[in-house]
Formats: C-alpha cells, structure tokens, sequence
C-alpha cells in the first residue's frame, strides 16, 4: 500500500495488518436525480430486455462519490484504512437515488 492511500474492506480486519486504533464512524452520500431523456431511454431498455446502462451509471458516479466523501472523512480523522465498509441505496421521491456508504476508520500496522 503507497504512503497516503487508504485501505477499503468490507472484512471487519484486513489480513496481514493489525488494527492499533478505531476512529469512529465515517460516511459518505450522494443523491443524483434521474434525467427525464434517460428514463425514456431506460423505460425502452426494459420492454425490449438488457442492461439498463443510463441507470448502471448513474449508480456507479454515485459510488464513486460517497466512497470518496467516506475515504477523505477517515484521512482527516487520521486513518490508513476503513473496515466494515457497507453500502445502502434508496429511492427519494421517485426521481432521484441515494446511495449511503459507511464503515469504520481505523490505524493499522
């Protein structure tokens, strides 16, 4: 692991390191709002069948940008690693996604 970059494991230890102190709870969101273009364009996906890739994306960017929220949040409390990292999404007023990641920051050895 370079100097600087953060550990991220759904395993509540990380094999071959050892967990000297717990930080606390940290998290990251993020709500996109569906776009109208792309729920015709996904509405058509689904009478025809396959991937629905305008949604796929959308979720991947959310991801991304709550993993990103979670990670800066444990470097700030002084972090090299995040276990038991969990992720939830949820539908908000039926236009719009929210997807929640959460975890444990820790310092390991």
């Amino acid at each position: 692991m370079a100097k600087g970059e953060m550990l991220v494991v759904t395993s509540d230890e990380v094999p071959g390191r050892k967990v000297v102190k717990s930080l606390g709870l940290v998290r990251g969101a993020s709500v996109r709002a569906r776009h109208l273009g792309r729920d015709i364009q996904a509405g058509i996906r689904s009478v025809v069948g396959g991937k629905v890739g305008v949604y796929a994306e959308l979720l991947e960017k959310s991801r991304e940008e709550a993993i990103g929220q979670m990670t800066t949040e444990a470097q700030k409390l002084g972090a090299n690693a995040v276990v038991a990292v969990r992720m939830s999404t949820a539908d908000i007023m039926g236009s719009a996604a929210e997807v929640l990641v959460y975890g444990t920051a820790v310092v390991t050895e």
